[in-house]
């Protein structure tokens, strides 16, 4: 009897040693799972501005009411410069603005938070035509989601999602920010008169504010359909 006793409490350290031998082992992929992750996220954090282009694809003026109904065409291009999925936005109006968002990380209370210092987050965050009670908005980047531009071309991560959601929370809610090590979130909303025939200039320069430029198209392209 004493013998069977002392073979099942054997059996069971041996597998209380080779479960705390297996959990240690997932412990240390997923830590270095983390931190990889980390790594190529911190990379794109390195840009100092971010680009997008518009032009307007549609307008027209309503002789009742005076109004120009305007749709612009929305080109964003990532932090390596490779444009992404246009967006198209219709507003009663061709004066439109755009709102951004900049994020600046001083000493961010994670793990790593030393590759953080220093770094920053530039977001397209809306497009809207202001009308009082009949403002009129479209959203570029959702709150709390993965901002265009900055998604790791790897299937999407759990980590990865979590940690941009801490980063809106930061941005949004300064005294979290105070307390997370956020420098300072920066949100810049300026406007224009957008016109057919020319292309308009989008960058958020790495003080945070959001410029935007435009010129004429060349000569050669007006009058033109270009497929």
């Amino acid at each position: 009897m004493k013998k069977n006793v002392k073979g099942l409490i054997g059996i069971t350290l041996v597998l209380l040693m080779v479960w705390g031998v297996g959990a240690g082992y997932k412990k240390f992929y997923r830590y270095r799972y983390e931190n990889t992750l980390l790594k190529k996220i911190v990379n794109r954090l390195e840009a100092d501005s971010r680009v997008a282009e518009i032009l307007v694809t549609d307008t027209n003026e309503e002789k009742e009411t005076g109004q120009k109904p305007t749709t612009i065409k929305f080109l964003e291009y990532d932090i390596n410069g490779a444009p992404l999925e246009p967006k198209y936005f219709t507003f009663s109006s061709n004066i439109i603005q755009f709102q951004s968002l900049v994020i600046r990380f001083e000493d961010m209370y994670i793990r790593q938070r030393d590759q953080f210092r220093g770094k920053s987050a530039f977001i397209f965050w809306k497009a809207f035509y202001l009308n009082g009670e009949n403002t009129e908005e479209y959203v570029i980047n959702e709150m709390y989601e993965i901002p265009s531009g900055y998604k790791l071309p790897e299937n999407e991560s759990r980590i990865e999602k979590s940690l941009w959601k801490k980063f809106w929370q930061y941005a949004l809610d300064q005294k979290v920010a105070k307390e997370k090590g956020i420098k300072n979130a920066q949100i810049e909303a300026p406007g224009s008169l957008f016109l057919p025939g020319y292309l308009y200039t989008l960058k958020i320069e790495h003080d945070g504010g959001l410029r935007i430029d435009s010129r004429p198209f060349s000569h050669i392209l007006r009058g033109e359909h270009i497929p």
